[in-house]
């Protein structure tokens, strides 16, 4: 790698600051929760902002319901009638033999939840102490914007590259994995691809899994008055919701070293209870909506089997649900876990390029409790991938989302630098 290309394109990346940090407030006013129109409008943000940096543009509309039939479909948690895909390619990258580098990030975010709990608006993107705060700044805006900002340091520092450089804009990854499924089945594919989600800066090789399940809990309705009389459903919830517990602490007797980093490395959790129709009804009907989480590594189907097998026991063990089962659906998104293969130097070609961009000391290595798009780009797209980018995962689907300026900053500086290493200079 030319130093001094190297250099210019630092030089850039610096004088670009105060336009990307602007860029970055502009996306994240736009509220783009999953499966809203605010999706596709965050989505054509994208695509005219790539235009406008004079990147080649693809943005294709999802034929959602062909999507949907494909076998390996990761699922979707939420209706939508409309969705886009997007890649932007370096013009005059791959003019020769070099690699191609795709920087990935999505625009979808969860909703910001009580209002009341942010000390402001969720959407306003205000900056207060060297942070953006906002929902989806940190998750994972700050790392999308930090992508096409290293794209642009380069092009306007007039270096050629080798290979291709491509950035991609996807949507539903909180809720599955939909954008960049759908990129992968328009045949995009890159030898390497970085993910900027908040990883704090380190390096994030690999996931843990993640699948959406729902249960159906029946009771027997009466007049609250004569409760004795009926079945409460929320009652019948509470064997089947130690039998969870009891499942997850058994689950986590024996993890992988590499993913010690947290308490729980594959979290079993209910989201959603929703049970009942009148105060003064003994409720028939109970759903639970929740994540089941897997082990790195852990087949899907295994996984299934165990959750259904503890749910059964749970039934098995109480007079009303031993004939009233309890109903397991696997819905929405489903998560397997995901590893950058053993053979890539992906993450030595990171850590090098953030140690050429920073100051700051060598990034940690560590395995996320949480699924994403990477499980997508390695078994699907057979692409080693890895996470990196800016802010606090342990922020993010909170109040008062935030990412530090500066470590977007280092994250556009390293992904620059990294991109003039894998496609090479012309």
């Amino acid at each position: 790698m030319s130093d001094v290309a190297r250099a210019r394109v630092l030089q850039q990346v610096d004088e670009l600051m105060p336009s990307a940090i602007s860029r970055l407030q502009d996306l994240i006013r736009i509220p783009s929760i999953s499966g809203t129109a605010d999706e596709n409008v965050a989505q054509a943000h994208m695509a005219d902002l790539f235009r406008a940096g004079g990147l080649d543009v693809d943005h294709w509309s999802i034929d959602l319901d062909e999507l949907q039939q494909h076998v390996d479909f990761p699922g979707m948690e939420v209706p939508r009638d409309e969705a886009w895909g997007l890649v932007g390619r370096l013009p005059g990258s791959g003019s020769g033999d070099g690699a191609t580098l795709m920087l990935n990030g999505h625009v979808d975010v969860v909703p910001p939840g009580d209002r009341h709990a942010w000390n402001g608006d969720p959407f306003a993107a205000s900056i207060q102490d060297g942070t953006i705060v906002g929902r989806g700044s940190c998750d994972m805006k700050a790392g999308l914007i930090a992508a096409h900002w290293a794209v642009q340091a380069i092009r306007l520092a007039g270096v050629k590259l080798r290979g291709d450089l491509l950035v991609a804009a996807v949507q539903g990854e909180e809720d599955g994995g939909l954008g960049t499924f759908a990129l992968l089945q328009r045949g995009w594919r890159a030898d390497a691809c970085v993910i900027p989600e908040p990883t704090g800066l380190d390096l994030v090789p690999g996931n843990a899994g993640a699948l959406t399940f729902r249960l159906r809990i029946r009771g027997h309705a009466t007049h609250a008055s004569r409760r004795t009389e009926g079945v409460s459903a929320i009652e019948k919830f509470l064997p089947v919701w130690h039998a969870l517990q009891d499942l997850e602490s058994r689950r986590h007797r024996d993890v992988d070293p590499a993913t010690a980093k947290f308490g729980l490395t594959h979290p079993l959790s209910i989201g959603t209870i929703h049970s009942g129709d009148w105060p003064s009804s003994v409720p028939d009907l109970l759903v639970a909506e929740g994540r089941f989480g897997i082990a790195l590594g852990e087949p899907v189907e295994r996984a299934r089997v165990e959750f259904e097998e503890a749910i059964a026991e749970a039934s098995a063990g109480d007079d009303w649900l031993r004939g009233h089962a309890v109903e397991v659906e696997w819905w929405g998104g489903q998560f397997a876990s995901g590893q950058l293969a053993a053979d890539s130097d992906l993450l030595q070609r990171v850590a090098s390029a953030h140690d050429l961009a920073s100051s700051g000391g060598t990034p940690a290595t560590w395995i996320a409790p949480y699924g994403s798009d990477l499980r997508l780009l390695t078994d699907i797209g057979c692409i080693p991938a890895l996470q990196y980018g800016p802010g606090d995962a342990r922020l993010a689907h909170g109040p008062d989302e935030s990412v530090p300026i500066d470590e977007v900053v280092v994250t556009a500086r390293t992904l620059a630098v990294l991109a003039l290493d894998v496609c090479g200079i012309a």
